[in-house]
């Protein structure tokens, strides 16, 4: 039994949330390399190197987890953002008969008033057994703006597991979206340091269920400068017997004045065997500050889905412009428009 993605802060028994307990998981110990990568973009304003600084986490989803990747990585990559690029930088991963396993260390440095748009994506061919274990940290300095874009689109026979760190200097902002629709277990520990003034982080999760898959979102977020901010909008649904854990943290650490976070998270329920599970938690150390949370899940609504398909629709049909609206929301904040018709097929593909 692998034990990971622990809370922040211990919680009661009762909510079983403390952590993710993982049975029947092999873990490889013969590493390959890892060939089947693809770069794309403006690659002239960002140095794209193989060499990583020391790999260190606050949290992370485990020691065992993390120093796997120390140990086995299979690929670097280290983006140095110095400017402004237009087009988006794109990083895909595809998992295949000859690239089964992969353990990266991704490293992004935006360096002052930098601006960019990075694309991450895995996949796998469905005949396959694949392994994941990623970590990426993303560093944003003085007055940078970085928008980072993921999308797990591993088969259900898959096991995906990642580790995100943002650090946040003065004025800094980051936008993440987070498309999590694949894997047998998709297990996500994202934390965020918040340590400049004024500066601003925003996380806006999808997540799709199917079959028996599990998905176990921690987000961490630790306010340390006056008047940061942080943004956690999760939306998902959940079909079959599949089930889902959120545990969101917003901790106001001392100095961080005038300070605002709020979290959110919503699931649709499309089956009366899915579960879902959510802990939202709020921390402050200081004085004059504002959090919010707020957590929901429910089935689907009767009323609304007989009213469709009075209009024609038949239920599959219905439901998978329902799902779509509430996706939409975060979607659309998705400026290309053939990367977001890319999602919304493998969304519908998923509700079929």
């Amino acid at each position: 039994m692998i034990e990971l993605n622990e809370t922040p802060i211990r919680t009661s028994r009762n909510f079983n949330m403390n952590n993710i307990k993982l049975e029947n998981i092999c873990v490889p110990d013969k590493i390959e390399k890892f060939e089947n990568v693809t770069i794309m973009g403006e690659n002239s304003k960002i140095k794209i190197e193989d060499k990583c600084s020391i790999l260190n986490l606050n949290y992370g989803l485990s020691d065992f987890f993390t120093n796997q990747v120390k140990e086995n990585c299979n690929q670097k990559i280290c983006l140095r953002i110095d400017s402004k690029t237009e087009k988006e930088v794109r990083l895909y991963f595809d998992f295949n008969e000859k690239n089964l396993i992969l353990m990266e260390d991704i490293e992004i440095i935006a360096g002052e008033n930098a601006r960019a748009t990075v694309v991450i994506k895995y996949e796998s061919d469905n005949d396959f057994d694949c392994f994941h274990n990623g970590i990426l940290r993303l560093y944003a300095k003085k007055g940078a703006k970085i928008n980072i874009i993921f999308m797990n689109l591993m088969n259900l026979k898959s096991h995906h597991f990642m580790a995100i760190e943002n650090t946040l200097e003065e004025n800094a902002k980051i936008n993440c979206c987070m498309i999590d629709l694949g894997g047998k277990n998709s297990i996500t520990n994202l934390y965020s340091n918040l340590a400049g003034d004024s500066c601003e982080n925003t996380i806006n999760t999808i997540y799709l269920g199917k079959e028996n898959q599990l998905f176990d979102l921690n987000y961490i977020g630790e306010l340390r400068g006056k008047k940061s901010n942080i943004e956690i909008e999760v939306q998902g649904a959940l079909k079959d017997t599949a089930k889902k854990h959120f545990k969101g943290t917003i901790d106001f650490k001392k100095g961080s004045q005038k300070a605002k976070g709020n979290e959110n998270e919503s699931c649709m329920l499309l089956s009366d065997t899915a579960k879902s599970l959510a802990l939202p938690m709020l921390l402050c150390s200081e004085e004059d500050v504002e959090g919010n949370h707020s957590s929901s899940a429910g089935k689907i609504d009767e009323k609304e889905l007989f009213y469709m398909m009075s209009r024609g629709f038949e239920i599959k049909d219905a439901m998978k412009l329902m799902v779509r609206a509430r996706f939409n929301k975060i979607l659309s904040q998705i400026k290309d428009e053939s990367l977001r018709a890319f999602i919304f097929r493998k969304i519908d593909e998923k509700l079929d």
